[in-house]
């Protein structure tokens, strides 16, 4: 990369509500890594709960660290050793980095087994999209179609997480199934997508009203309201309805809130198939755990996924003409202006997703 940047900015989160743009050191490349500079960066409810101190997640414990997981960026500059990545490609990256070399990931276990992972944009030693440049390895970074939109790139991550709640652990909805997604946000939406391209019947639960109307836009048949049914067993019953007595055979929990996630045990059928996908860390959530005895529930968590990015690109190349994720987007800042941007992804009643840009 001729003219290659000494310096550049980024922001460092140093504790609740303590988020701070500062200067820092760019250092050269080991042979493994590729130099990204930014182009878009999603603010995610993740990155909120982290501001807020609502989530263990961030670990600003270990010291301050650069937020932002849904990147997209362009290569500047490639290590020597660097094959599948060239200057110039527009490329993703993976959240959760396994080490490939302890007793877990020589099992084959997903990568958030690894016995030594990194998470990008929680740890210090794991520098996010919330900085004007990034350095990862090459086995976790990821060329995208260069046609693609920069809303398209940022959902990349978001979308895989969906995608793997949906289908990496083991819930595969087919045209049989009635599906309920709890929390129609970014990643509800994209499991709704991933269930109703497979045929299947999908109801997206949420209080908020414009995520629900978002929601019909991007793969839902039915939403519904679950504050208007606050009686003991009526959303349980509004879900029978729609689902001909049965319940939900599939169910999706998005939100990562305390209510959608107890309501599991509630709403679901009997032999349901659970993806847990909302996190919901530090937190314990009462639950009736009889329910998963008698209604046979098979619940998989859904932390970090496995080798599933090209799958979750190619997934997306079918269906971006489908559905319209730049509309996804509600609001957009200057990385400058990051304070107003963590204020607007705070307001979950008017912000669907904000989308930090770079200069080129």
């Amino acid at each position: 990369m001729t003219n290659r940047p000494t310096k550049c900015k980024a922001a460092f989160m140093h504790g609740p509500f303590d988020l701070r743009i500062e200067e820092l050191e760019l250092p050269p490349l080991k042979p493994n890594q590729v130099l990204i500079k930014m182009r878009a960066c999603g603010i995610c409810q993740s990155d909120v709960e982290c501001f807020e101190g609502l989530s263990a997640e961030g670990r600003y414990d270990l010291g301050p660290y650069t937020p932002g997981h849904e990147w997209v960026g362009t290569a500047v500059e490639i290590g020597s050793d660097c094959t599948s990545v060239k200057v110039g490609d527009k490329v993703v990256g993976d959240c959760v980095l396994p080490c490939h070399q302890c007793a877990n990931c020589k099992d084959g276990k997903m990568s958030s087994a690894c016995l030594n992972f990194r998470e990008v944009g929680f740890r210090p030693d794991s520098p996010g999209g919330f900085g004007e440049y990034m350095i990862l390895e090459e086995a976790y970074t990821h060329v995208i179609p260069d046609d693609w939109s920069d809303e398209i790139g940022i959902f990349v991550e978001n979308f895989n997480v969906g995608y793997w709640g949906v289908w990496g652990n083991g819930c595969n909805p087919d045209a049989s199934d009635d599906c309920a997604i709890i929390g129609g946000g970014p990643i509800g939406c994209s499991a709704a997508m991933v269930c109703a391209t497979s045929g299947a019947n999908v109801i997206v639960i949420d209080p908020v009203e414009s995520r629900r109307e978002n929601a019909m836009k991007y793969g839902a048949k039915v939403t519904v309201d679950p504050s208007k049914f606050t009686e003991p067993g009526a959303l349980e019953a509004e879900l029978k309805r729609l689902t001909n007595g049965r319940g939900p055979s599939v169910i999706i929990e998005c939100s990562g809130n305390d209510k959608g996630i107890a309501s599991i045990f509630d709403i679901a059928g009997h032999s349901a198939r659970v993806g847990v996908v909302g996190h919901s860390i530090g937190r314990k959530v009462p639950v009736e755990i009889g329910k998963t005895i008698w209604k046979t529930l098979h619940i998989a968590g859904s932390g970090g996924t496995t080798n599933w990015f090209p799958r979750t690109i190619r997934f997306m190349s079918k269906i971006k003409d489908t559905y319209d994720f730049k509309a996804l987007v509600s609001h957009y800042y200057k990385f400058d202006d990051l304070d107003e941007a963590m204020k607007m992804a705070q307001n979950k009643q008017v912000a669907r997703k904000v989308m930090l840009t770079f200069d080129d």
